[in-house]
């Protein structure tokens, strides 16, 4: 071996154990793997930096704006309440639904997005059907690995990709890995619904319910919202009517607060000050009602009913906010203040001294050490998290910023995957032109971009990319090729089998990422040596970089819901062993019938 070679291994062997044991994170272990090949001359200043150009981190990038405009247009809220309404209380179903929907999901989106959308609707099933969340959770994480391997969004399958346009070969389409995905979904689907779910653990791990269901649900019942809630029917005629809520001047008159108004069968939580109340409206009000003042103005209590469980939705929701220690605000009122002027947000409590104040809340001079329970849309919520005054303590992290851009999102999701279906330009650039054309549509705003992209991702692959190309160019791809290789004379249908088993246990322990920028030119390098197809090797590479299901080191979702679901390495080998098994079966049966591997 040539001393370059030597080097190579060593610096790939403290890479390996550096990632393993954990103590540095991945992405700074990827730039100190960048610094030594360029100091030591084993790649060009070029390609060390060739990563962070490579349409592998655009691809990802861009896939990262893409999802966020899709979660801040509320695209993929609507999807999880649709998984909600059908998965009945069917723990089989449950699991079916969940494991169909995380793989559907993350065909269109990142995996790691399609995990963070979907979760708090599965702990919401968890809750609202009384199935432990150990019995969902895992089924939706490795849906989503099972769906990524249908698509070449997976990270893995896009380093593959890239990796074989730089080699000089046809990169993968996006629908290149459908034909063997559907079949691995569809096995995986049946075997979790089957045996994996007899498997599961029954656990119910403190801090199961997802951060945004307990912020409404918990909030509204900390600051006794459902104590002193009525419903007014605004009659024909009412003084009220035909005048806008801060017109009304409800609190002063009153002494209530309206959080709602029913109109045409849909509740709109959270009104803003200008708008108008119509006869026929049903007005949801907190506070001490007092008939003879209620009725003189053509207001009709109706008869209690049980108030709603949350009182927000996708364009109202709850947070709760503290004045900051630079506030200038101690001792002013929020009338003073202006407080629903500036911020068009309605205050429904006060917490002071360990109990809520309901009544009289514009008049109520603010001290240190005051929370105010606040209700509005969540663009509104973010101009006071952007205000020096106040700090906001708790806020909705999935509330929908632009409801509104619902069908600008769609369209464009649209636009982008049937582009790149049919191949009529290459993934990086449409997906680019998705992102841009999500902030020009207005679903996301720049800063928000910035903040959705998982720059963790992008300084790991960027990293380790010329990782790979040293391995190819110092020669070390074509020794270690030849010490594996002769498994070649056997038969192709050997040469995937070492590859696959090679790249799943890469994976285990250094995801499917590193494993796939550290094998595919050895790949490529034994498809050449041996007249296979490097198209072929390259599928066999990706697919085999995505069976992370043996340990949550495998892959991010993994460890996503390992706290959530209270699990222990060995649940994941113990799940997740037979579903290895299975899925590689179905990717050798696969490579052969679609790839003449």
């Amino acid at each position: 071996m040539t001393p370059a070679e030597i080097l190579l291994l060593v610096l790939l062997g403290v890479v390996i154990v550096l990632l393993v044991h954990g103590r540095l994170r991945p992405d700074l272990i990827a730039l100190f793997t960048l610094a030594v090949l360029g100091l030591t001359g084993l790649v060009t200043t070029r390609e060390a930096f060739s990563g962070f150009g490579g349409s592998a981190v655009m691809t990802i990038l861009a896939i990262s704006v893409v999802s966020e405009g899709l979660q801040q247009s509320g695209i993929t809220k609507l999807l999880s309440r649709q998984i909600v309404r059908i998965a009945g209380r069917n723990e089989p179903r449950l699991v079916l639904v969940t494991v169909l929907a995380s793989a559907m999901l993350s065909l269109f989106m990142n995996n790691i997005a399609a995990a963070g959308v979907l979760m708090p609707a599965v702990i919401a099933l968890s809750r609202h059907t009384r199935v432990a969340p150990s019995r969902l959770l895992m089924p939706m994480a490795f849906g989503t690995i099972l769906g990524g391997m249908a698509t070449l969004l997976t990270t893995s399958n896009i380093i593959v990709s890239e990796a074989l346009r730089s080699a000089g070969y046809p990169p993968f389409g996006l629908l290149d890995f459908l034909p063997i995905g559907v079949f691995v979904v569809g096995a995986g689907a049946i075997y979790l619904v089957i045996v994996g779910r007899r498997i599961l653990p029954v656990r119910y791990p403190a801090g199961q319910v997802a951060r945004a269901e307990r912020l409404h649900a918990e909030l509204a019942g900390l600051y006794g919202l459902r104590k002193h809630l009525s419903e007014l029917l605004v009659l024909e005629g009412s003084c009220m009517s035909g005048i806008d809520i801060k017109e009304g001047d409800w609190g002063r008159r009153f002494g209530i607060n309206i959080l709602g108004i029913s109109r045409g069968g849909h509740i709109n939580f959270g009104p803003q000050a200008d708008e108008l109340i119509r006869p026929g409206d049903i007005l949801l009000v907190q506070g001490e009602v007092v008939p003879s003042e209620i009725t003189v103005c053509g207001l009709k209590i109706l008869p209690k009913r049980r108030p709603p469980e949350v009182m927000a939705d996708e364009h109202s929701i709850l947070a709760e906010a503290a004045l900051s220690p630079r506030a200038t605000l101690a001792g002013k009122t929020l009338k003073d203040i202006h407080f629903r002027d500036k911020y068009h947000l309605n205050v429904v409590a006060i917490w002071r001294g360990g109990k809520p104040l309901q009544e009289g809340l514009a008049d109520i001079p603010l001290r240190y050490g005051d929370a105010l329970l606040v209700q509005g849309s969540p663009m509104n919520m973010r101009m006071l998290h952007d205000d020096r005054e106040f700090l906001l303590l708790e806020e909705d992290p999935d509330a929908v910023m632009q409801p509104r851009k619902a069908g600008p999102a769609a369209a464009i999701l649209v636009l982008v995957l049937g582009i790149a279906a049919f191949g009529w330009l290459p993934v990086a650039e449409i997906s680019l032109v998705g992102a841009v054309l999500m902030i020009l549509a207005g679903c996301l705003t720049m800063d928000d971009a910035y903040r959705s992209i998982e720059w963790k991702a992008i300084f790991l692959i960027a990293g380790m990319w010329p990782l790979g190309i040293a391995i190819r160019s110092s020669g070390l791809a074509d020794a270690v090729s030849g010490w594996i290789g002769g498994v070649s004379a056997y038969g192709t249908g050997l040469l995937a089998a070492s590859l696959l088993l090679t790249g799943m246990l890469l994976a285990q322990f250094l995801g499917g990422q590193v494993a796939s920028i550290v094998l595919t030119p050895i790949g490529l390098t034994m498809a050449a040596s041996a007249g296979a197809d490097p198209r072929s090797v390259g599928m066999a590479v990706a697919l085999s970089c995505s069976l992370a299901f043996l340990s949550p080191l495998g892959h991010p979702v993994n460890i996503l819901v390992m706290g959530s679901g209270g699990y222990s390495f060995r649940d994941y080998l113990k799940v997740g062993g037979p579903l290895t098994l299975l899925v590689l079966l179905i990717i050798m049966l696969g490579l052969k019938i679609f790839w003449g591997l």
